[in-house]
């Protein structure tokens, strides 16, 4: 039977449900008779022990800084950057209105422009290099992205970074010359990451956000290799990347109504091939434990879900994590945060046009092809930038990340010898980790959800320790720790690893 408890979770899990009618839609992830994350496929074993996962909630300043978000803006910056003509990184870094370089500088002007109601809180700069000749690289060119940062005022060196491209393509990836307008690729993107700079700009929050339009993405990732690894070199915490990457309509065909409010989120998992933790004893000791699905980036990835759930009467929109690193053998600006071990996710529209993507403006057989504004719905974009506001605002005011966590290879196990303990012969799981050095946070949480599920489905507060045990068995489930602020705001979740101490 069903407590009582439970139905009031699970009711206040998904408050949305009947005031949106898209939620009810084939393909919504929200199921109002049951609790957030709920999968029938994947619903034994059963627990009793903590409460079904409620989604974060938002607070009066988030739901404030969501109102913010303007699709009027979002439709400037798009139409501004497709006017360009090309934005081709091999492009004119000289002229004034056509070419990546005049579209460089238009991004600057308006990032300085943020900055100047920041109180001195928002620093704006071009991080740049000269890039040899190289892969898709014909001459020496400069390379720069346009960087907003607001400095943490609790934890500085903790830092959240949300990115977009801002250089475009055309079926020739060495045409430098001809229009490529990219007003989906990857205009959308960068629209999304200024709406972020504009309405951070007047507010402080405790750890670093960085928002950085980066070139060179068409051409092998340049500008974002060179962001990264500085942010590596100059031993930056970085706990999360949003790459917002072709975000600009949800009514490509093959078209279901829920696409107009789904956003795709594409995660690694620990198996990434690039990723500096991926060394053959760690991917065997993985493997051994069933771990591929717990990588920063796929719990990061739930935690934007959560986070937008919570949300979504101010977002209207819901997330759907694909568990890849990116589109089918495809890439993006996300996978150079991954090379340096940041957790990093992509964004990226529910179903993409092909027509409308890396093509030459044309008309051909009736059909138009190019990547054109007309091809955009801004108000689209404009939920796409909240369902990032939403969740990277929440994080870089929760506490950071826990660390050093582990699960016992000695309790719940069967008996090493007839002297063995009878209290840790059982099918009990003992969680361990730092505690200290973070004053925001107040306590810790675990969480937890049957092996296959996609999304966490139950939690447990056990206040600020260090060490919880619970009668979960590791055979069953997956689980978490998440550190808890004062004010409520909880991190992602970080995956226990095994130990014998």
């Amino acid at each position: 039977m069903i407590s009582p408890l439970t139905i009031a979770l699970a009711v206040a899990s998904v408050p949305f449900i009947g005031a949106q009618s898209w939620t009810s839609l084939p393909g919504s992830v929200f199921t109002p008779s049951e609790p957030y994350g709920t999968c029938q496929a994947a619903s034994w074993p059963p627990s009793t022990i903590g409460q079904p996962l409620v989604p974060q909630q938002p607070d009066a300043e988030l739901r404030e800084m969501l109102a913010e978000v303007d699709p009027a803006r979002i439709q400037n910056i798009i139409s501004t950057l497709a006017n360009f003509g090309t934005r081709h990184t091999l492009s004119s870094q000289t002229n004034s209105t056509r070419g990546i370089g005049a579209a460089r500088d238009w991004l600057l002007r308006q990032m300085r422009g943020f900055a100047q109601s920041a109180n001195g809180n928002m620093s704006v700069y071009l991080d740049s290099y000269i890039q040899g000749p190289a892969s898709r690289i014909s001459f020496p060119v400069n390379i720069s992205n346009v960087v907003a940062e607001i400095r943490g005022s609790v934890d500085p060196n903790r830092v959240y970074v949300v990115t977009g491209h801002y250089d475009s393509r055309r079926i020739d990836v060495m045409d430098y010359t001809g229009d490529a307008p990219g007003a989906d690729d990857d205009a959308s993107g960068v629209a999304v990451v200024l709406e972020l700079a504009r309405i951070c700009a007047t507010r402080r929050p405790a750890a670093t956000m960085i928002f950085a339009a980066t070139s060179a993405e068409e051409q092998g990732l340049y500008g974002s290799a060179h962001l990264a690894q500085t942010l590596k070199n100059s031993s930056r915490n970085v706990e999360g990347n949003w790459n917002n990457d072709i975000v600009g309509t949800g009514s490509s065909s093959p078209f279901s109504p829920i696409n107009n409010h789904t956003i795709r989120l594409f995660g690694a998992s620990l198996l990434y091939p690039a990723s500096p933790i991926a060394t053959s004893s760690y991917l065997s000791n993985i493997g051994l434990i069933g771990g591929e699905n717990d990588s920063p980036a796929r719990n990061l990835g739930r935690f934007i879900a959560e986070i937008s759930a919570g949300a979504s009467q101010q977002t209207d929109m819901q997330v759907a994590l694909i568990y890849r690193p990116d589109r089918y053998l495809r890439g993006g600006d996300h996978e150079s945060f991954l090379e340096q071990g940041f957790p990093a996710v992509r964004f990226t529209e529910a179903v993409e046009d092909f027509a409308h993507q890396h093509q030459d403006v044309r008309v051909q057989d009736g059909i138009q092809y190019g990547d054109l504004l007309k091809f955009v719905d801004f108000d689209y974009v404009a939920r796409v930038a909240r369902t990032n506001l939403a969740s990277m605002w929440s994080a870089a005011n929760a506490p950071a990340l826990p660390r050093n966590v582990t699960i016992s290879e000695l309790v719940g196990f069967p008996a090493a010898a007839e002297d063995t303990p009878p209290e840790i012969i059982n099918n009990d799981s003992q969680l361990r980790w730092s505690v200290g050095g973070d004053p925001l946070v107040a306590s810790y949480e675990l969480v937890w959800r049957p092996s296959g599920a996609l999304q966490w489905t139950n939690s447990l507060n056990v206040g600020n320790n260090g060490t919880v045990t619970v009668n979960l068995g590791k055979d069953d489930f997956q689980f978490g720790i998440r550190a808890v602020g004062r004010d409520g705001r909880k991190s992602p979740a970080v995956f226990p690893l095994p130990t014998t101490s």
